[in-house]
């Protein structure tokens, strides 16, 4: 110990006089003072006060330079020290020497640089600011060959990737070229597993993903799932869900989906379909999610229910109904949901069996699969009256409907649950298909959703009761009273921030419950005439006009 201290003292005197005689010996001393006992050292180093001395030592010119970073990348392992090196004003030099050629250097450096910014948003950031994003892509690219310098680069960039302004300077580098020729090479699983930790981060930039699929990471990919599909290895079991899941992540950004798309006659898009039958869950999950994310194109759309794709994905659901994948049976869900959104497919889709199929996930508990399942069946029966009035007076649908309307812990689920109810309402326009509703205790949900923040659910909540009052008002009635609906109508039209398609449904309303004794007293008892003739004044014609209309109504009814 007493030659640390020596060491540690000489090394003081150098900042002093400007002198360097043997620093390189007292360097070593130091050096292995940390190895034997780390944090110690590190405490005696920060109370000498000779951090101060580093920064000149840091030079390009010094000798012992790579030295000085490997003592700075020892002593920063400790969270104490990185304060101390970051106020000794340690990062700038540092950042400089990544220009240096000497691999060694190159190699502490980084360490260095690593340690002191390790685990700190900000320090990561100002990195970030000061550049070293583009110089480690090209060290990466020299140095490809030295595997402790490569392996601080993918170190280093993992970090960083995961700051959110690091995207724009890494998308500006060929850091897609680098990472696919580097992976290329790899034969180790540690290595690539380290490789998929800079890629999965990058891959979220929409730049970045098309980057990456045009140097070639998909062909990457698909070889790696052809060569792991088989395994039993825990390695290969790993690799196969990572590269599956990259895969879907490069489909999510659009024009490197419509690259991998092709028109339908890409490899990736032929390559996914064979993955749904397959007897690997993990490769029927990228599969189906690979079939999601090209079904955001209705072009695609169009295309995939023509060339049969339904029907895959029918055939791997109905694998998966009796205590089958969950993961699975959503992102199937997904598929077929956004294969439903274009008019053309609808009608297919459903002489497929699709709404048969997707019923049999009624039971499930699983919200995810829920919300999927809800939002398939909605876009199916969009304008398909025949489908609608068919699901509609299906009381099991039903039930489960105004059971999940109650989901408060699941907003997703209620709020697609109370847009399906009304759909069916919308798009069948059925007598039937309201009495179910109604003797189901829907209708008190129905009231509820037109009080919702979002507009789109307010109005088809609205229409829904409109048809429901038409149709079959004396059967619900007391629900409607029971629901407050006259109160939340004046609520709606008294305020000056509701829609004015929300104002001239509320007021159609109002002129169809004039019919029910029950409710046309509730109306007559709330002031509505003077909220009609503020509203004969509206901006909007048509909500001004139908004002006019409803006051009129309220006087003969009065």
């Amino acid at each position: 110990m007493d030659n640390l201290n020596d060491a540690l003292q000489k090394l003081k005197l150098t900042a002093a006089d400007g002198t360097s005689d043997n620093v390189e010996g007292c360097l070593d001393c130091l050096l292995q003072a940390l190895a034997q006992n780390n944090a110690e050292t590190s405490l005696k180093v920060q109370e000498s006060g000779i951090l101060q001395v580093f920064p000149r030592l840091l030079s390009p010119h010094c000798s012992c330079v790579a030295k000085v970073a490997n003592i700075i990348a020892e002593i920063a392992k400790n969270e104490f020290m990185r304060n101390p090196c970051v106020d000794t004003a340690l990062i700038p030099p540092l950042v400089q020497l990544l220009n240096n050629r000497d691999q060694e250097v190159l190699l502490q450096t980084g360490r260095a640089l690593g340690n002191i910014c390790y685990d700190s948003h900000s320090l990561q950031a100002q990195l970030i600011n000061m550049g070293v994003i583009p110089t480690l892509v090209q060290l990466l690219g020299i140095h490809s060959q030295h595997t402790a310098l490569t392996e601080m680069c993918l170190v280093a960039f993992g970090n960083l990737a995961e700051i959110e302004s690091s995207k724009e300077q890494f998308a500006s580098t060929k850091i897609a070229d680098e990472l696919v020729k580097l992976f290329k090479k790899q034969t180790e699983h540690e290595k690539k597993e380290m490789i998929f930790e800079v890629l999965a981060p990058l891959a979220e930039h929409d730049v970045i993903k098309l980057q990456l699929v045009d140097a070639g990471l998909v062909d990457c990919l698909l070889e790696l799932v052809q060569e792991t599909v088989d395994s039993n290895k825990e390695d290969d079991i790993s690799e196969l869900k990572t590269a599956s899941d990259l895969m879907v992540l490069l489909l999510l950004g659009d024009e490197s989906m419509q690259k991998l798309f092709d028109a339908g006659k890409g490899s990736v898009f032929q390559k996914v379909l064979s993955w749904l039958p397959s007897n690997n869950h993990q490769l029927q999950l990228a599969g189906a999610l690979a079939i999601a994310n090209f079904a955001r194109n209705d072009g695609n759309c169009i295309h995939m229910v023509e060339i049969g794709i339904v029907q895959k994905l029918l055939d791997l659901l109905d694998r998966h109904v009796e205590e089958g994948n969950v993961t699975v049976q959503h992102a199937a869900l997904s598929a077929l949901r956004n294969l439903a959104i274009p008019v053309l497919n609808k009608a297919k889709m459903l002489s497929a069996g699709v709404a048969e199929q997707v019923l049999k996930f009624l039971k499930s508990e699983m919200p995810p699969v829920q919300f999927k399942l809800l939002g398939t069946l909605r876009m199916l029966i969009d304008a398909q009256a025949e489908a609608a009035d068919k699901l509609g007076k299906n009381i099991k649908l039903v039930e489960r409907l105004v059971e999940w309307c109650d989901a408060k812990d699941h907003a997703g689920v209620m709020g697609e649950s109370n847009r399906l109810l009304s759909a069916l309402i919308r798009h069948s326009k059925s007598k039937d298909v309201v009495k179910t509703i109604v003797q189901s205790g829907g209708v008190k949900h129905l009231v509820t959703m037109a009080t919702s923040e979002h507009v789109i659910m307010q109005n088809e909540a609205l229409v829904a009761l409109g048809l429901i009052a038409a149709l079959e008002l004396g059967t619900a009635e007391q629900d409607l009273e029971n629901a407050k609906l006259v109160e939340i109508l004046h609520k709606l039209l008294s305020d000056d921030t509701s829609a004015p398609e929300i104002k001239y449904n509320s007021m159609i309303m109002i002129c169809t419950i004039m019919g029910s004794d029950l409710l046309r007293k509730e109306a007559q008892n709330m002031p509505f005439k003077e909220v009609m003739s503020k509203l004969r004044r509206h901006e909007n014609k048509l909500v001004a006009q139908q004002a006019l209309v409803t006051e009129q109504r309220l006087i003969i009814e009065s």
